[in-house]
């Protein structure tokens, strides 16, 4: 027999064969790359889209940081949830402040280290004669009012400092320029003014709104 033949016919064959290996390891790793860049591409999504104009980005659209990515019209609608909860807070915040200044005066007043107003001068400002002392309280009392203890003045100030925080918060998410939120927070803002500065007026005292030194950021 020819021994001879028979090596150049399988020597062919042992090249095909090799070939269409490497051709199928090459096809699959091919496939399983694709897969895992389709599934890479499915979790990082779309990129952040920022506009310094006017917009009405949802989807794919970023506030703050790239963490704060909106993927779905889900996340975006509790997003708009919570913009309008930190416009009720600011409200929230503001309120607290005047009444822990009032629970101040209140006390201090009893205590007779605070002068009561008297009916003249109650006159004058607008309130009711009827209400206020004819007299003022002797002793420690005096005109030039009270200065709060320092633990007093520590709770104070971190209210304000909330007011503060939470009040360049929104105005940092309104530099988005996107509609929705700025929206988001007019509404906080009006629901937050209409249950936090529900209160009487012409008690001879001045109102919330006179009281507030700025009305964008506390």
């Amino acid at each position: 027999m020819d021994m001879s033949g028979m090596s150049d016919m399988s020597m062919p064959m042992a090249t095909s064969t090799t070939m269409d290996m490497a051709t199928g390891t090459a096809t699959s790793a091919a496939a399983a790359t694709t897969s895992a860049m389709s599934m890479g591409g499915m979790d990082m999504g779309g990129e952040c889209k920022i506009s310094m104009l006017w917009n009405w980005n949802v989807i794919d659209a970023c506030f703050i940081s790239s963490s704060w990515h909106i993927k779905s019209r889900g996340m975006f609608a509790g997003s708009c949830i919570g913009v309008i909860l930190l416009g009720i807070l600011l409200e929230c915040l503001r309120r607290s402040a005047k009444e822990y200044d009032g629970y101040l005066v209140r006390k201090n007043a009893m205590d007779g280290f605070i002068a009561p107003v008297r009916a003249s001068e109650a006159n004058e400002e607008g309130g009711d004669s009827s209400k206020a002392p004819t007299q003022i309280t002797t002793g420690n009392a005096s005109h030039a009012g009270y200065r709060p203890k320092i633990y007093e003045q520590a709770i104070r100030a971190l209210l304000h400092t909330a007011q503060f925080v939470v009040a360049y918060f929104l105005m940092l998410l309104a530099m988005y320029y996107n509609g929705y939120f700025i929206i988001c927070i007019f509404i906080g803002a009006f629901i937050g003014s209409f249950i936090f500065q529900w209160e009487k007026l012409g008690s001879g005292r001045q109102t919330g709104v006179a009281n507030e030194p700025t009305v964008c950021c506390g």
